[in-house]
């Protein structure tokens, strides 16, 4: 019997983070959505405008007994820039914000140790919001797996495929086959 678990993050644009997950061996599903905010079901243009309180993050179905949570964070906080606040690249507000949404009091306490244990590595403080999960909402159709279906789009080539080769060249042991 297989067990999986639920993270939820955001790490700046969700293109990218769902790129990046997708290639990660334990995972089974990442959705892109909006998380954090205060309107109800909220829409990609009102999420951008910065009005909503929702940050653009990502829900990873994963398997514990192959991916962690600590080696999940891990990744994360090395595909992101944790000491940002607000701001991924030239991506800016608080709907970029880098954050940690957790399922559960187990995750709350890894994100904590891995946030603490990840600061010498970084010569700013890490600003990653932790806060438990409330809602979340899926982002429209055309976002999931945009990389992959938009792999030329100009956005996808200056920005989402460098991050996720890099990526690749630094995490080739937590790739999928």
């Amino acid at each position: 019997m297989t067990t999986t678990e639920t993270a939820t993050i955001g790490g700046g644009c969700f293109w990218c983070t769902e790129a990046i997950y997708d290639d990660v061996i334990g995972v089974s599903d990442v959705v892109s959505g909006y998380s954090g905010g205060r309107t109800p079901n909220p829409t990609y243009e009102a999420v951008c405008s910065g009005s909503t309180g929702h940050a653009e993050v990502i829900q990873v179905t994963f398997d514990p007994q192959v991916l962690s949570y600590r080696d999940l964070l891990d990744v994360f906080l090395a595909t992101h820039d944790p000491t940002t606040l607000n701001r991924q690249g030239a991506d800016a507000g608080t709907q970029y914000r880098s954050v940690i949404f957790y399922h559960t009091p187990e995750q709350e306490q890894v994100a904590r140790e891995v946030i603490a244990a990840s600061q010498p590595n970084y010569r700013s403080p890490i600003v990653t919001e932790i806060a438990p999960i409330e809602r979340f909402y899926p982002a429209e159709e055309y976002h999931q797996e945009y990389f992959l279906n938009n792999p030329n789009q100009p956005y996808c080539r200056a920005v989402v495929a460098p991050k996720v080769q890099k990526f690749r060249k630094s995490y080739a042991a937590k790739l999928k086959a």
